[in-house]
């Protein structure tokens, strides 16, 4: 979808006439597929005329997820500000949620039958309802996601691959018996469980089959010393706006590895606005995408669980996020360790996420290590600025000799010189820290610049290409055509 594709698509909603008189299913309807924001709910207290659960009717397979959605409305129609409890007949309720007057629950279909999802507002003890009929019947396999579709292994690395079956819907499927098998054995092979094994300079395509459909990967394996490229930024894709249009194209001129600094669709992570705005953009480049969440995957709600940046990046297109809930992860790039944070849950000493940053820094056998996240240690912007909740995460990094970590969140572009967590030079150990916050949400402005801060832009958008190689790198900020700014330098591993 061109710029003017996505300004047409945004302006077109735009243009619904809000005085028209409308019922409240269709309100809620309306609510569900825009990009835009919902109204704010109406001031407590107000009257609740109706509850409105949706959708009414449905299907589901065995084990299969529907999520549901109540709005209070008011007399004049508008969404009123309410509490609502749930309850279903038959199945389970794994997740309930609130946001902006929608109030969500994810239904689990675990027993067959007709039952009854039921919301009921609080106050007003209005109440509707959505039926559910859970088929046991096995759905056959229409297809075989293979993740990810392409990937780069050294010659004597391993590379972890996941299948997924789907049925005709593209629901995915367990309990599934699937086989793997390598079509060039001399140059990779591939264990029962997907995990591949480089043996040879050359390429091989990765097969997983399950009950007759089959899904495959490109795997490239790379002579050991082989020079790698990551490219990326943070805070990108937004309808209306060409330039994440621009930084994508950038992308497929550089080609190699994909990462994100969180905030990677708005108006605020939603599904459409990943369908909508993402897609035509950066997505085009989904099967070579390691994306990090931000606040915006969350809606600035820890409570959402950032369950629409699960579904479109892992459920929707196999893309690897880590667990659901967490988002932490990591990967190997030719001769780099590389790891994927999340800043916008607990990162003290001793939570889950450091815990295991640590444990998998021990594990980790490569010379050098980056990490990227969202919120930024260090920032001299004017507008979020640095984040001392990320240093116990910064502390184990160090502990363990990363070399770089990139962060986003401040619209703009700085880089710093090796330092510590707490922030004093470091020319042996440290850290070199990125922010690159420049994919392509409007830019922001600078502060009293930070010490150990060497370059700042707050004018240009662009990416961050990084060239791995064995015990080195390079860096090099690319600015989207018709603008000049750039930064590039290199550096080695402890």
């Amino acid at each position: 979808m061109t710029f003017l594709h996505k300004l047409a698509h945004r302006l077109a909603r735009l243009k619904a006439d809000t005085r028209t008189a409308v019922s409240a299913t269709a309100v809620v309807a309306g609510a569900v597929i825009a990009c835009e924001k919902v109204a704010t709910p109406s001031s407590p207290g107000s009257t609740v005329s109706q509850l409105v659960v949706s959708p009414k009717v449905v299907t589901l397979q065995q084990y299969q997820l529907q999520d549901f959605m109540a709005v209070g409305l008011t007399p004049s129609g508008d969404s009123a500000e309410i509490s609502v409890t749930w309850s279903v007949t038959g199945g389970m309720l794994v997740d309930t949620s609130s946001q902006g007057g929608r109030h969500y629950a994810r239904y689990d279909g675990t027993a067959c039958g007709s039952f009854n999802v039921a919301a009921t507002s609080h106050p007003g003890q209005k109440s509707d309802t959505g039926n559910v009929t859970v088929t046991c019947a096995q759905p056959a396999i229409a297809s075989v996601v293979v993740s990810p579709a392409s990937a780069t292994v050294p010659v004597g690395q391993t590379l972890q691959l996941t299948a997924t079956p789907e049925d005709a819907n593209g629901n995915p499927l367990s309990g599934r018996t699937v086989s793997w098998s390598s079509g060039s054995r001399a140059f990779a092979t591939v264990s029962g469980s997907g995990l591949v094994t480089g043996v040879a300079a050359g390429s091989a395509t990765i097969t997983a089959t399950s009950e007759g459909q089959s899904g495959s990967a490109s795997v490239r394996v790379t002579p050991v010393g082989t020079t790698v490229t990551l490219v990326g930024a943070g805070d990108i894709a937004e309808c209306g706006d060409a330039t994440d249009d621009s930084t994508a194209a950038l992308l497929g001129r550089i080609g190699g590895a994909v990462f994100t600094a969180g905030d990677n669709a708005y108006p605020d992570g939603y599904y459409q606005d990943y369908a909508n705005c993402w897609a035509p953009s950066w997505g085009r480049y989904q099967a070579v995408v390691h994306p990090a969440a931000g606040n915006h995957e969350y809606h600035d709600a820890i409570s959402s669980g950032a369950a629409d940046y699960y579904r479109y990046f892992y459920r929707d297109h196999g893309t690897f996020v880590g667990d659901s809930g967490s988002y932490y992860y990591s990967y190997d790039l030719g001769a780099w360790h590389v790891v994927v944070l999340n800043t916008f849950i607990d990162m003290r000493v001793g939570s889950p996420q450091e815990r295991w940053l640590r444990g998998d820094l021990a594990a980790n056998t490569k010379q050098c290590t980056l990490a990227y996240m969202h919120y930024a240690r260090f920032s001299s912007g004017s507008v979020h600025g640095s984040y001392s909740e990320v240093q116990p995460l910064w502390q184990a990094l160090y502990d363990y000799g990363a070399e770089i970590a990139i962060a986003g969140h401040d619209h703009e572009y700085e880089r710093f010189a090796p330092q510590t967590p707490d922030g004093h030079l470091d020319t042996v150990r440290g850290i070199r820290a990125f922010v690159v916050g420049t994919g392509g949400g409007g830019l922001y402005s600078f502060g009293t610049p930070l010490p150990n801060s060497e370059v700042r832009n707050s004018n240009t958008f662009g990416v961050l290409k990084l060239t791995l190689a064995d015990a080195s790198y390079g860096w090099e900020f690319v600015p989207i055509t018709g603008q000049t700014f750039t930064d590039s330098g290199s550096g080695t591993c402890h």
